[in-house]
């Protein structure tokens, strides 16, 4: 949690204690409503937050540490710059709800008429994609220890799918959510080699490391990151016969767990227009100086045909600063597509586009990384240490993830392969 920098006066207007039509502003009328659209979707038992903010009696006792987050724009949590790029799931209060939550706490957070509250959200209880259509549980339970460091661990789970399968919700759900730090779901093809030579529902550490290069990204759960939801018309395929790869990332907190983490789908309704990709823009050679404050790292993915953009995730770990993602066109323009001035490891924010943009073939999309490796970085592991790559929070990583959407019938792989060059002919000349 950040300090608080600037005091509300710095932040808004002289604030009113009145709501809308001149109405003192009270909970159920003024207060809910903003909770229902922002924040209850983490709020709300069974989730990441630490309280729920569903009714008066949970949220009163925070009237006052809710105000300080919303003035400071920690939460909710939104770290993109509002002048570049926009974005369909914008999490950024307007200055109005702002106001009116400030109001609201200043005036001794009154309840109101809880008759003036607008109708309870519903939500499916364990699920923020509502109830899926096929559910993937780990077959067999992680051991999870007390201390140490604990290595990826990689589960496969048989679909059973019996034709192809078109996934328009995804969610990855930790069961032992204080140890689990990050879930990846990879689909595996049938005629893929990957991992061919460990049993099937068994829980194992690659001896040769945990290349992702044999596994196409379906969904993925980190702190703060939201459910895969496309927009209509697209989806995620996943073919007849493939398998469920579970990538488990776990961090040991001083008492030993067990999990059962599991997945859930929910199928397109219609067979979709178009087919959606999870890409990278990366660097895997990188070396980050000791107590260097600003070390930028470069990465780029090119795309060798048509292509809609739809979404950007930023990823690095606790040296992790600021992010930019960018594309360059074949006519040599540039465009700022995404700009994260403040990093933050603990949320991992995807950003969706309000429109898919087109990316015609021969875009470059680029991800500039910039670490802090220097004392005054209060998350660093170890300032006086040579970062480089690896899968430990306390090395370091620099992918800027983005999602691309193309034709349903489209083969992936024109996406990856460049054009041949053209034969040129010999001029006879020795």
């Amino acid at each position: 949690m950040l300090p608080i920098r600037l005091l509300s006066c710095f932040l808004l207007p002289a604030i009113s204690l009145l709501g809308e039509k001149g109405k003192a502003v009270s909970f159920h009328r003024d207060i809910v409503p903003i909770l229902q659209k922002n924040c209850q979707e983490c709020h709300r038992p069974g989730e990441a937050a630490p309280m729920a903010l569903l009714s008066y009696r949970d949220v009163r006792p925070w009237a006052r540490a809710i105000r300080e987050s919303v003035l400071s724009r920690r939460m909710p949590p939104w770290f993109a710059d509002p002048a570049v790029g926009k974005f369909e799931n914008t999490r950024r209060l307007l200055n109005s709800e702002i106001e009116t939550i400030s109001a609201w706490a200043a005036a001794g957070a009154p309840e109101g008429d809880p008759k003036d509250a607008p109708p309870p959200r519903k939500f499916a209880e364990g699920w923020r994609i509502g109830e899926p259509d096929v559910v993937f549980e780990l077959p067999n339970p992680v051991d999870v220890p007390a201390a140490g460091t604990v290595d990826y661990t990689y589960v496969i789970v048989p679909t059973g799918f019996l034709e192809d399968k078109w996934v328009a919700l995804s969610e990855a759900r930790p069961d032992a959510r204080t140890v689990v730090h990050h879930i990846i779901a990879f689909v595996r093809e049938p005629k893929s080699k990957w991992f061919r030579e460990y049993p099937v529902g068994v829980p194992f550490v690659p001896k040769k490391g945990g290349s992702e290069d044999g596994g196409q990204f379906l969904s993925g759960y980190a702190p703060g990151t939201p459910p895969e939801e496309f927009n209509p018309g697209e989806a995620k395929l996943i073919k007849a016969g493939s398998d469920i790869v579970f990538q488990l990332h776990y961090t040991a907190n001083g008492k030993p767990a067990v999990d059962r983490s599991r997945l859930g789908l929910v199928f397109a309704k219609e067979p979709p227009r178009r087919r959606v990709l999870t890409l990278a823009a990366s660097d895997k050679e990188f070396v980050i100086p000791p107590g260097a404050p600003n070390h930028r790292v470069e990465g780029s993915f090119t795309l060798y045909a048509d292509s809609e953009l739809i979404g950007l995730l930023p990823h690095m770990h606790l040296r992790g600063k600021a992010m930019e993602m960018r594309a360059v066109y074949p006519s040599g323009e540039v465009e700022k597509l995404l700009w994260v001035p403040r990093y933050d490891f603990n949320w991992q924010l995807g950003y969706k586009l309000d429109r898919p943009k087109f990316l015609p073939k021969g875009t470059r999309i680029e991800a500039s990384g910039y670490f802090d490796n220097s004392p005054n970085n209060k998350s660093n592991p170890d300032p006086s240490a040579e970062v480089r790559y690896g899968d430990q929070s306390w090395e370091e990583m620099m992918i800027g993830f983005f999602w691309v959407s193309i034709p349903a019938q489209m083969n992936p792989a024109d996406l990856f392969r460049a054009p041949k060059k053209a034969h040129q002919p010999s001029s006879g000349a020795e």
